[in-house]
């Protein structure tokens, strides 16, 4: 049961986002924005976002070469570009709204390790290049073979190395707490812990259904537009959608000394990446070893995945070099059909924004530009 006043002053909303990560919380902020004097709340199931805001590597990308030829393989080359130009302005806006400094920007570099397999690349780099400087305004990629044994890397793998002149690096902790502080600021309502178990929807309002566990009992909100930000775990409320949950797993090391390099890297079609982060190495990925159990919303780790991590640190990227793992950690992504982003007004009053495809840090700032335009024009 609930008191009066509850009823009076936390029941009703004009709009309702549920997911507190980069999207969500984006479209809090534009809402507020476009609606100052309206009221916005936003619905967490966890203390902190659940899926990978602020589980992924960090990266400020909008893919590699080799990852962006496949592409070209299975997706018009329209698609391509659309994809990559709304990961470029994303990133754009994300960094005009906070500043670099409070999100931890930084261009150190950013690079992609070239097998054997892959060196049919180098030849399509000019090809890349003029079919991206329309959006780049520059040559985004170009041969840096002569840093390989610089940066250490074993020339066993790495018999190439490619610069890309797009990406860099952010703190994932300090972009979520840059945009938490933002969305208050604002007067965005952020509440933690409100595990949402479904909706209804009326003519004239969203009724959204919230777990108290403390009472044992569900909060019933009300709202004129609800906005659903929940990634991977999107089905739980629109079980009909095309999302398929994608497990990312990632370890990062204890601090080594003397280093060999800084930025960002990829390899393998970009199923590999790791960086340089306060003196460690933060490696992830290995999802295409086992994508059958990789397709979960369980935050578990894979003994497969995590042995084959520690396998090519040592092997490709710390050659001879000694390690420790300091901490491992699993976040969920969301995959469909296609790469492009859902972005949608699923009635009058239900909106939905998910499956970046692994690319939210970059996409998720536009995406939710693009959702609070659809609210606003609806």
């Amino acid at each position: 049961m609930f008191s009066y006043w509850e009823q009076e002053s936390f029941s009703h909303y004009d709009h309702i986002v549920i997911g507190a990560g980069i999207v969500g919380l984006g479209v809090a902020i534009e809402l507020k924005e476009r609606y100052p004097g309206s009221s916005v709340l936003v619905l967490e199931r966890g203390l902190l976002p659940t899926g990978a805001s602020t589980r992924n590597a960090g990266f400020a990308c909008m893919g590699s070469a080799t990852e962006l030829l496949d592409d070209l393989q299975y997706s018009s080359t329209d698609e391509v570009l659309g994809l990559f130009e709304r990961r470029k302005k994303g990133m754009e806006r994300l960094r005009r709204r906070l500043g670099d400094d409070r999100i931890g920007y930084r261009e150190n570099g950013g690079y992609e390790l070239i097998s054997d397999h892959e060196m049919y690349a180098l030849d399509q780099l000019d090809f890349l290049n003029d079919l991206l400087r329309p959006i780049t305004g520059q040559k985004a990629f170009k041969p840096a073979n002569e840093r390989v044994r610089e940066f250490g890397f074993s020339g066993d793998y790495s018999k190439a190395l490619i610069e890309n002149a797009c990406e860099g690096e952010l703190h994932s902790g300090m972009l979520l707490r840059a945009l938490l502080d933002m969305a208050i600021q604002h007067g965005v309502e952020v509440k933690t812990g409100a595990d949402v178990a479904g909706f209804r929807e009326s003519d004239k309002e969203v009724i959204v259904e919230v777990n108290d566990p403390f009472r044992e009992d569900v909060w019933m909100l009300s709202c004129h537009t609800m906005s659903i930000c929940t990634n991977a775990f999107t089905k739980q409320l629109l079980p009909d959608v095309d999302v398929k949950p994608g497990r990312g797993q990632v370890l990062i090391t204890q601090p080594i000394a003397h280093l060999k390099f800084k930025g960002i890297y990829h390899f393998d079609k970009g199923y590999y990446y790791f960086r340089e982060i306060d003196g460690r190495v933060l490696f992830g990925g290995g999802r295409n070893l086992d994508f059958e159990t990789e397709e979960t919303t369980d935050f578990s780790l894979n003994k497969l995945i995590q042995i084959d991590l520690e396998q090519k640190l040592a092997d490709i990227i710390l050659q001879g070099t000694h390690f420790q793992v300091a901490q491992r950690w699993a976040g969920i992504m969301a995959f469909g059909a296609t790469k492009q982003p859902i972005v949608k007004a699923f009635s009058d009053r239900v909106f939905g924004a998910f499956r970046m495809g692994g690319m939210g840090v970059a996409l998720g700032s536009e995406v939710a530009r693009q959702l609070a335009g659809l609210i606003v024009n609806r």
